[in-house]
């Protein structure tokens, strides 16, 4: 079996880690990060931002993994004929839990106010309990389904949205334009999880940002896209948005001229919320491999009409 790599810039970071779990597994594999002939390759292990681009010469290659949660630069790709999985781990999840979490809390708690108080003013305000601060979760896939479930068990009542209906026990559940309006009419916290597709793109713009209560908090750990910059500065000018805490952008690395780094009521953060982490990524390919191997179904297959 022969194994092409085509991430070499990670290659480090998986090189003795990917050997361990294929052996574990009970598989025999050559890897590789260049391939001598394109014909002998079983299996690609790729990120979206790798120099490959042509899949077309891969005539044997049973699948291409991705390291990556979002395909959305690569599903588009033509010559890419081969059953295509997006990463979905049980890290990742975590990550983005502790992120979304974390921020919610800080905007929920009002820390700002404390932690930025170079007046020290005495302010004794207390903040509502979080049964209080209602949550819409845009996106139910298995990140927003994990932060939902997150923020519940802290007693926030959280709403989740999704482009189709969802039926999940112990979650509200709403899907379509109608369902958007109403999960954002009550939400004190916004969180968006979507995939980037033609439909989710600037997702939130003036007219659903204006559904917001007045002075909502908005964070997005999904994509950048989601968001119309502008329609999102108008908002916070106008205080229907208090703050937003941005872990995705149209362009990345922020340019260094964007109006979001001086924002008072912006924070930015640099695409943490979740991070592939190599030890349980690497346990994640073998599983879909083995499947192939086997004649089992691949796990977290991308459908290329929906683009995720």
């Amino acid at each position: 079996m022969l194994i092409l790599f085509a991430a070499p810039a990670l290659w480090a970071d998986y090189a003795t880690i990917l050997p361990e779990a294929l052996a574990e597994a009970g598989l025999s594999a050559q890897i590789v990060t260049a391939a001598a002939d394109p014909a002998l390759v079983d299996y690609i292990i790729y990120a979206p931002s790798a120099p490959l681009q042509d899949f077309t010469p891969f005539t044997r290659c049973k699948a291409v993994l991705s390291l990556w949660a979002g395909v959305e630069r690569i599903v588009g790709n033509a010559t890419l004929t081969q059953p295509l999985t997006r990463m979905v781990d049980p890290s990742l999840a975590e990550g983005m839990v502790e992120w979304v979490v974390g921020h919610a809390l800080r905007h929920h708690l009002g820390m700002d106010r404390h932690i930025l108080n170079p007046t020290q003013i005495w302010d004794p305000t207390c903040p509502p309990l979080a049964r209080q601060r209602p949550v819409a979760m845009l996106g139910m896939g298995a990140l927003g389904l994990a932060c939902a479930r997150a923020l519940q068990a802290l007693n926030f009542p959280v709403t989740g949205w999704s482009r189709a209906p969802k039926s999940i026990a112990g979650l509200t559940c709403l899907s379509g334009p109608d369902g958007l309006a109403q999960a954002l009419s009550t939400a004190a916290i916004v969180v968006t999880l979507l995939p980037r597709t033609p439909q989710t793109e600037n997702l939130l713009n003036a007219q659903t940002l204006s559904y917001l209560p007045k002075g909502a908090f908005i964070l997005n750990p999904g994509r950048g896209p989601l968001i119309d910059d502008d329609a999102l500065l108008a908002a916070l000018a106008s205080g229907q948005v208090a703050h937003a805490t941005l872990d995705v952008f149209r362009t990345e690395p922020l340019p260094q001229d964007h109006p979001f780094w001086a924002h008072p009521q912006i924070t930015v953060t640099p695409h943490i919320a979740a991070d592939t982490r190599p030890h349980s990524a690497a346990r994640v390919l073998v599983e879909n491999i083995r499947r192939a191997e086997g004649g089992e179904p691949l796990l977290h297959l991308v459908d290329r009409v929906l683009g995720y």
